[in-house]
């Protein structure tokens, strides 16, 4: 199939003549300067999109480039993120270690305190208890004040100490077996 251009140009040349020779030429290098116009185009649009393509292959590089590098940052930084993580579960692990360890600690101390005290306490109302029998210098002397004593101490009255009764028994027993040896002796 012919073209519209192809079908001039058989035209121009079967009718012949100068006039249609010229008007053949005109038209060639009208279609010359026309075709020379769109080589440049191209070649302008050629090299714009390699220029771009250029462009876009550098940007790309650098891009690749910074993602590397930022790669590399977020794993230092993860791998740091660890390190203080690690730490921090030993502290805490070390922490609770710790204050478990202070508990026990709290509880003996508690526990020997209040040992110490109660003992301090039996030694306070031990001495107490022989204060109250002090003077007493016979068996019949130490017989009735440990009566007077039970009277007044006696649980069963208002100003009553169970305990007391239990260190003036104490007291009185040990005073009486006192009395005796020296009156074996």
């Amino acid at each position: 199939m012919k073209t519209i251009e192809q079908k001039e140009f058989d035209k121009i040349l079967a009718e012949g003549g100068e006039e249609g020779l010229r008007e053949l030429k005109d038209w060639l290098r009208q279609e010359n300067q026309r075709i020379q116009t769109e080589k440049k185009e191209l070649k302008r649009k050629k090299d714009k999109l390699l220029a771009e393509r250029k462009q876009f292959e550098t940007d790309m590089d650098q891009a690749t480039r910074q993602l590397d590098v930022e790669q590399r940052i977020f794993k230092q930084d993860q791998a740091f993120f660890d390190k203080k993580m690690a730490i921090l579960r030993d502290g805490f692990i070390q922490l609770n270690t710790d204050q478990e360890k202070l508990e026990k600690e709290k509880l003996l101390f508690e526990a020997e305190k209040s040992t110490r005290s109660g003992l301090a306490s039996k030694e306070n109302s031990a001495k107490l208890a022989r204060m109250l029998f002090q003077g007493v210098n016979s068996q019949l002397a130490l017989k009735k004040r440990y009566k007077d004593l039970i009277k007044m101490y006696h649980p069963d009255n208002v100003a009553g100490d169970n305990e007391m009764v239990l260190m003036i028994n104490e007291a009185y027993e040990e005073l009486r077996q006192e009395f005796e040896l020296e009156m074996r002796a």
